[in-house]
């Protein structure tokens, strides 16, 4: 198992990642304006400004990318691995090497939590610092957690 930084010829494949974790997960706990809320914040376009940048890592098992996480400073973000991978501790690895990425420059990190995530968070030590009510238009709202788990923890 290999983690390291997403290149610009793998966007697609963290696209996919991504695209397709939400659309198999996210029905289950947000309306159809929400998910594609989240479809349109983690599109192709936003994917590549993110490799640019060096945001963006891919977990691969096996030659296959099944994972991905980012972070800008001490904020994780985009961490998703595929549906028929979940629940095998991948999600897991790509925490413990964004934090300890994060941990090795600041003392806190945090993140803004789906709702299908927040336990999964819980379980790793972070804590709901505030809930977040974001209003996407036509009545719709996205509910999420913003959580911060501390080095020392």
């Amino acid at each position: 198992m290999e983690y390291r930084k997403a290149t610009l010829d793998e966007a697609e494949k963290v696209c996919y990642i991504v695209q397709h974790a939400k659309a198999e997960i996210y029905p289950d706990y947000y309306a159809k304006a929400v998910v594609d809320f989240f479809g349109r914040l983690h599109s192709i376009e936003n994917i590549v400004k993110d490799i640019e940048a060096g945001r963006i890592s891919v977990l691969i098992n096996d030659g296959k990318i099944i994972g991905t996480g980012s972070h800008t400073d001490n904020h994780i973000t985009r961490v998703y691995v595929l549906p028929e991978f979940q629940g095998q501790g991948y999600g897991s690895r790509i925490m413990d090497e964004l934090e300890k990425e994060i941990f090795s420059k600041y003392d806190y990190c945090e993140l803004d939590a789906s709702l299908p995530a927040c336990i999964f968070y819980e379980n790793r030590g972070f804590k709901t610092v505030k809930h977040i009510k974001y209003d996407i238009g036509n009545g719709a709202f996205l509910i999420y957690e913003i959580m911060r788990k501390n080095k020392d923890q």
